[in-house]
């Protein structure tokens, strides 16, 4: 009989990307995958171009801090998710259910639990996140990227595995990069990415400053869904809502990077040595995650931080022009950073972990 795994993450890229990073290694190696998901968030489509994975959509809501009218629904729409995840599971029977976390994610590690299915949790932050939270009370075991993540989970349970970037990554070509934008490999590039869901405040303060950036680089701006400006068109700047096939091949022609600081991203541009200015969300849009992530590779030299409430035409401008003084120590440093096989730990752990 074929082994089988179950993935589960959602809501954003970051809750995705590795399981993107997984996924392959299992199916090459004869298992079969499916991916439980919501109906309609970002994972359903990042999913949809991988063949062999068997996508399953349930009902999900969203675990928030904060007043929403939407509290009072959503708990139904998570009671029928763990019971359309239950009933897929146990009709499925995987070996091993991977959850990366997001809110879609909760439903199913529940729904796993209760078939007595091994769950694998992974956390990329340094503190768990609310869906992991509630998630690693049914986890058999729990991934960590930071060690000092350890001390929020139960000792027979935490693993330090590292980093995990996905292979394709690395395997990005410049010239390729270079023809997809129809940019000169003579000019220095500026990738600018605000998270899948993209960042208004991010997008505001690159085209206000637009035309001195402009002069210094070429820029990539990933906006978003729904946030490209076609009103603006000028040589050498290049808008997406979102880029994923083509993806490795901007990375590898990016001298700077301008992004929030979601762990997985962040670790990325550190395995691929690209000097970094990280703006994480504030504390009003978030748990507060991006800025210890940003402050942890600021310490270590990897980035420079501009917090968002600090966020200004002028002082990201300054920013920048830092960021480019500054670029080759902090390649330097990245370079001296030794780096953790952690792909290869979790897959081992995963297939340990599989009754």
């Amino acid at each position: 009989m074929k082994k089988r795994i179950a993935f589960t993450g959602g809501g954003s890229a970051g809750h995705v990307t590795v399981n993107l990073a997984l996924i392959p290694h299992f199916i090459q190696a004869g298992w079969d995958v499916a991916y439980i998901g919501s109906t309609t968030g970002i994972e359903r489509d990042l999913i949809a171009g991988i063949s062999g994975v068997h996508y399953v959509g349930i009902s999900s809501g969203k675990l928030r801090r904060y007043f929403d009218w939407k509290n009072i629904t959503d708990p139904m729409r998570v009671t029928k998710g763990i019971w359309q995840a239950y009933r897929f599971l146990h009709k499925w029977k995987p070996h091993v259910i991977f959850s990366k976390g997001g809110f879609v994610s909760v439903p199913v590690v529940m729904g796993g639990w209760l078939n007595r299915q091994p769950v694998v949790v992974h956390e990329s932050d340094v503190t768990p996140g609310l869906a992991n939270r509630l998630s690693v009370p049914f986890a058999c075991k729990v991934c960590v990227t930071f060690p000092e993540t350890l001390a929020y989970i139960p000792q027979d349970k935490g693993v330090h595995v590292g980093a995990v970037v996905r292979e394709e990554l690395k395997h990005g070509r410049s010239e390729r990069g270079f023809a997809f934008c129809r940019f000169s490999s003579t000019k220095s590039v500026l990738l600018v990415m605000g998270g899948s869901l993209g960042a208004k405040r991010i997008n505001e303060v690159v085209r206000n400053n637009l035309t001195a950036l402009l002069e210094s680089f070429q820029i990539v701006h990933i906006c978003g869904k729904g946030q490209v400006d076609e009103t603006i068109e000028r040589s050498g700047y290049r808008q997406f809502e979102y880029i994923q096939d083509e993806l490795p091949d901007l990375l590898a022609m990016a001298d700077l990077v301008v992004s929030r600081a979601g762990s997985n991203a962040i670790f990325e541009f550190l395995a691929l040595q690209i000097p970094m200015l990280l703006i994480p969300l504030p504390l009003a849009a978030s748990r507060g995650d991006q800025i210890v992530n940003a402050r942890s590779f600021e310490k270590q030299g990897f980035s420079q931080v501009l917090l968002d409430e600090e966020l200004t035409d002028e002082s990201f401008s300054q920013a920048v022009e830092k960021l480019e003084m500054n670029k080759a120590d902090m390649k330097r440093r990245m370079q001296q950073e030794k780096g953790t096989d952690a792909l290869t730990k979790v897959i081992a752990l995963l297939k340990e972990s599989a009754v």
